[in-house]
């Protein structure tokens, strides 16, 4: 198993594994109503839509993704280079339960496979644990590093790139649809789940929220069918603008040293 970019490219990959079922869901506060002149936003709904992601940018926020086979949160904390995600996935009958803490250089990792940890030698004792990773062995592990390509779980900002079409349609809520296959060099445009979407991938409809501020607190991209893969709904929400907390490292008691195969998950 790999562990890919906590990122949209993460969330395709995962659901795009045949035969996971659905979780759990959760809301979103409605942003506050202010007008584009209060908030300063841009009349154009396009220039809205990509002007709302400079708040993710400066990386210091929280935030939720809410799929069919999976639940997340996390914190970015640039002002101390700490960021943490926490993600839920599977159903009846496959389970992981993942944990990233970063504060830089560190890197803290607790994995937990459910049932698949029964009986492999070693794995009882490790699956409520954080496994330290030492940052000078971890060099090669390119999907560490969760601040290395920016601050933004979903890279609204890449998405905001390949937009087909887009329109206003209330008070600081848009609609419209990606072609994700415009979508250059961004984690949003996963190979995978490209080419399982086929020609869908160019008409990917999506919904968008900002609030007061003008700043991204909500997107919905509506994946289609996809193989054996179901149609859903990927919901993430953005909030504490400038206000999150940084990040603390495990106790000492909840640490232990990152195995090798650890390591290689992450290459």
């Amino acid at each position: 198993m790999k562990i890919r970019r906590w990122s949209v490219g993460l969330v395709a990959a995962t659901l795009l594994v045949p035969g996971l079922a659905a979780c759990s869901n959760s809301g979103s506060d409605t942003p506050s109503a202010a007008s584009p002149a209060e908030a300063g936003v841009p009349a154009d709904p396009e220039a809205a839509l990509v002007a709302s992601t400079k708040g993710l940018a400066e990386g210091n926020f929280t935030f939720t993704i809410v799929a069919d086979s999976m639940t997340g949160r996390g914190t970015f904390h640039k002002p101390s280079n700490s960021a943490q995600m926490t993600m839920a996935i599977g159903d009846e009958d496959f389970t992981m339960d993942f944990d990233l803490i970063q504060i830089q250089p560190d890197t803290w990792v607790k994995v937990n496979l459910g049932d698949l940890f029964d009986g492999v030698p070693g794995m009882e004792a490790i699956k409520d644990k954080y496994q330290h990773l030492d940052a000078t062995k971890a060099k090669e592990a390119k999907n560490l590093d969760v601040f290395k390509e920016g601050t933004d779980p979903a890279d609204a900002a890449g998405m905001f790139e390949g937009l087909a079409e887009v329109r206003k349609t209330g008070e600081g809520a848009y609609s419209g649809t990606f072609d994700l296959t415009a979508v250059q060099d961004s984690v949003a445009a996963d190979e995978d789940m490209i080419k399982a979407l086929g020609d869908k991938a160019k008409t990917i409809p999506f919904t968008a929220k900002l609030d007061a501020e003008g700043r991204l607190s909500e997107l919905v991209m509506s994946i289609p069918a996809a193989g054996e893969t179901k149609a859903q709904d990927i919901k993430v929400t953005y909030g504490d603008y400038g206000a999150a907390s940084a990040v603390q490292k495990p106790t000492a008691d909840q640490v232990i040293d990152a195995s090798d195969q650890t390591y290689e998950m992450f290459k």
